[in-house]
């Protein structure tokens, strides 16, 4: 039986590696496409290829030709008070954030249509439905993200490709070192969370590989909170 094939954009850091290890876990062909390989291993069942979503019109090489799922990793984490945020903060956000998994979904396309069922899981955050300062411009992105799962999620149901979206809150990765990166922030951040403890890149992972499988096939339009309880509950 052949096996089924998963990309990973954003594959080799953070959250994305936590998903591409997984999946190769459970015996699946992965292929990661990020700027740098990183700690990814060396597999036979892992195929990198390095590409850079901050370019307008990247490609990702050697795409299968049949495709069960799609997660796109990269992201951004650019905190500033507003009255500091010049229009190129918001345009490098949007970028990175939309127009990066615009393009993945527009070029796995034809590949998850013959498929004849797939998934795509993207990333928010926590701060799109929990207002935050000093997080305008990756809410604004991030928001948009939300409604684009949406909006596909209901253009491509009779196709049978299935779009949910994950909204993490702070997440121990590369991305967010500097906000973790001393004992005081680690313990103010699980402060914060009312269970107690900043995210781990699994908790989103496994998240994110539960969607991207079969098992999740009646699962779409869907944006999940993998956030420590920070956006629904309130310890008093």
């Amino acid at each position: 039986m052949e096996k089924a094939n998963y990309v990973i954009a954003g594959g080799s850091s953070g959250i994305g590696e936590a998903l591409s290890l997984a999946l190769l876990d459970k015996g699946y062909e992965v292929y990661v496409y990020a700027r740098n390989r990183h700690a990814l291993p060396e597999h036979p069942s892992l195929h990198f290829y390095a590409v850079d979503f901050t370019e307008e019109q990247f490609e990702l090489p050697q795409l299968p030709a049949n495709i069960q799922g799609l997660a796109y990793c990269p992201g951004s984490i650019q905190l500033q008070p507003f009255h500091r945020m010049q229009p190129d903060l918001f345009l490098s956000d949007f970028r990175i954030n939309v127009l990066g998994a615009v393009r993945c979904v527009q070029l796995c396309l034809p590949a998850m249509k013959a498929n004849q069922q797939a998934s795509v899981v993207l990333f928010s955050t926590v701060a799109v439905q929990t207002g935050m300062g000093f997080h305008a411009s990756i809410a604004a992105s991030k928001g948009a993200i939300e409604g684009l799962t949406r909006s596909l999620a209901a253009e491509y149901a009779s196709s049978h490709i299935r779009f949910n979206c994950i909204a993490p809150s702070l997440t121990a990765s590369p991305l967010a070192e500097k906000l973790l990166n001393t004992p005081e922030k680690v313990e103010a951040a699980a402060k914060r969370h009312p269970l107690g403890r900043a995210g781990k890149p699994s908790d989103s992972a496994n998240a994110a590989a539960f969607l991207l499988e079969p098992n999740a096939g009646w699962i779409t339009g869907q944006i999940i909170g993998v956030d420590g309880g920070m956006s629904a509950i309130r310890l008093l």
